[in-house]
């Protein structure tokens, strides 16, 4: 197993079952859950000095789902150029999350899981088992699918463990 596979392996092994589109709707379900039930101040919080805060987070998981969703489209329509990576912590430094209100960065990832929703539910099994290269690693449609559900599972975990402790409801 080349180290590539062992870094996405661990976001695959955090789906809890073999149907990772509905694993999809519930794991953006309980991030709704969580961001809905936070006031703006509790959304600044970041739980250690040069951490993310909790709307940076949510902004990483929309910029990380978009660009997965980019890839996977240009995979399943057999397009073989091969995809750049990118920098996600360049992404959080230059993003806007901590200038945004909570609500329009709640309100982007769900209009954002949405659009992935429909996209990944109409591809036919060939169009999931395409493959293609991003960051010189190959991957199909599929694994890009269900890496979305285990990034976002990965980050809520982060959530509940680091960042829900220290705040108070």
């Amino acid at each position: 197993m080349t180290e590539f596979e062992k870094y996405i392996q661990r976001y695959l092994n955090l789906i809890p079952s073999e149907n990772w589109l509905e694993e999809m709707k519930i794991v953006c379900n309980q991030t709704l859950e969580i961001y809905q039930s936070l006031t703006e101040e509790q959304s600044n919080f970041a739980y250690a000095e040069g951490k993310w805060t909790l709307k940076t987070l949510l902004e990483h998981l929309t910029d990380v789902e978009k660009i997965f969703h980019y890839r996977a489209l240009r995979f399943a329509r057999k397009d073989q150029t091969e995809l750049v990576g990118f920098d996600e912590e360049n992404y959080a430094e230059n993003g806007t999350a901590n200038q945004q209100e909570l609500s329009t960065l709640i309100e982007e990832f769900h209009l954002n899981r949405l659009l992935s929703l429909v996209f990944f539910s109409k591809l036919t099994s060939e169009q999931l088992a395409q493959k293609g290269k991003a960051n010189s690693n190959e991957l199909s449609v599929e694994t890009i699918g269900k890496l979305i559900v285990g990034h976002n599972i990965h980050h809520l975990n982060i959530i509940k463990e680091r960042y829900l402790p220290h705040l108070k409801f």
